[in-house]
């Protein structure tokens, strides 16, 4: 078994990047020379999976463009959040409604990706298979993280994720999730998170640390130390 979807978050506002995001959006904004959605697309080619859904609102005709521009070598679909921006979780039911598929590989463009994931992301996906479950998380300690104010999110437990006083690990911005989970939402604006604390108050939602330096565009600041750098 494997994932043979990918969908790419690509609709938020990048607010804390202004001003650059006040004229590109966010996954446009480039470190070495490559914008942080191709690094995106490559990891996805990378892992061997051919089909990608891309979600878009703000600015949404400089993401289309870039798509058409670039034509890669996959079967590459964008979906509108519509009239209203549907957050992360409302975004990624969006996309799960146009494909017949149950599970996807879902990636924020925040992280910049490289092929250093793809043995890791591989291990993940074994183990979402392996034990039947409908979703993970792809975490880091936060010691590996460039940006150094970045707090812990969660912490594991033999792989069930858990919120205490330590939460030495945070959120890479990759997961894997299966369409069931949020069979019994409608497509508006909630976050992805909604969905996480519900799995977490039941032991249900896991995770799958990874030992990658992580770097993540959090705001300008951060950006500019990335850019010098690289």
């Amino acid at each position: 078994m494997k994932v043979n979807t990918a969908l790419i978050l690509c609709a938020g506002y990048g607010k804390r990047l202004n001003p650059l995001t006040l004229v590109e959006p966010k996954p446009l904004l480039e470190i070495n020379k490559i914008t942080l959605l191709e690094n995106c697309i490559n990891l996805i080619q990378s892992l061997g999976i051919k089909k990608v859904i891309i979600n878009t609102f703000y600015l949404k005709e400089k993401i289309e463009e870039f798509i058409q521009k670039k034509k890669f070598n996959l079967d590459i679909q964008i979906i509108n959040d519509g009239k209203i921006i549907l957050n992360t979780g409302g975004g990624i039911l969006n996309m799960m409604n146009s494909s017949n598929k149950s599970d996807f590989l879902v990636l924020n463009p925040d992280t910049v990706w490289s092929e250093n994931y793809v043995e890791v992301i591989h291990d993940m996906e074994n183990f979402y298979f392996s034990n039947q479950i409908k979703n993970i998380l792809l975490l880091t300690n936060k010691n590996l993280s460039f940006d150094k104010e970045l707090k812990g999110d969660f912490n594991l437990s033999k792989n069930i994720i858990k919120k205490d006083l330590q939460n030495n690990l945070i959120y890479t911005g990759c997961q894997i999730i299966n369409k069931r989970l949020l069979e019994s939402h409608l497509v508006n604006n909630f976050p992805i998170s909604k969905i996480w604390n519900e799995l977490i108050n039941r032991n249900e939602l896991y995770g799958y640390e990874c030992a990658e330096n992580f770097y993540h565009l959090t705001n300008l600041k951060v950006y500019k130390e990335l850019l010098k750098n690289n």
